[in-house]
């Protein structure tokens, strides 16, 4: 049986609350400032997660680096990224009051406002449904190594 919506059409049966949740946190060594292509990393926990239609939710848990779909394809379009960033946000040393941790943290907090640190892609037939060039990073704001937590979650059936 189906219930209606005003935009498509759900199942009434099983309910919302019998979907299976899968969640795993997975630690990336960035290399500094800089994009790392994690696409591989959460579909490869899509695929270990054994559901097949559904949601997952990735989440970083940091404040200087940010997650973002982009383009996977020509490497131009991050460095265009990272450039328009870099004259949007400076890293002077003198525009900021917060410097406590180094001149690249308070621009890397507002790289991060300006982006996401959460991204929902949605799965069908075990695969993250993302269009053919893009692909899941995470961008490193500051300019040293850190290690970063991203939250994988998924829900589905």
């Amino acid at each position: 049986m189906f219930k209606r919506s005003r935009y498509f059409t759900i199942p009434s049966s099983p309910s919302l609350t019998d979907m299976a949740h899968y969640q795993q946190l997975i630690k990336i060594q960035t290399t500094g400032k800089s994009l790392s292509k994690i696409t591989s990393k959460v579909q490869s926990i899509v695929a270990e997660s054994g559901i097949n239609t559904g949601l997952c939710t990735i989440f970083l848990r940091h404040t200087s680096a940010s997650l973002l779909i982009q383009e996977n394809a020509d490497p131009d379009v991050l460095k265009d990224l990272s450039n328009f960033f870099a004259k949007l946000v400076p890293e002077d040393g003198k525009s900021y009051i917060h410097d406590a941790e180094g001149p690249d943290d308070m621009p890397a907090h507002i790289r991060t406002a300006l982006t996401k640190t959460s991204e929902q892609i949605p799965i069908a037939y075990g695969k993250l449904l993302l269009g053919t060039w893009q692909g899941i990073y995470i961008w490193e704001h500051r300019h040293h190594s850190h290690y970063r937590e991203i939250v994988v979650h998924i829900t589905g059936d």
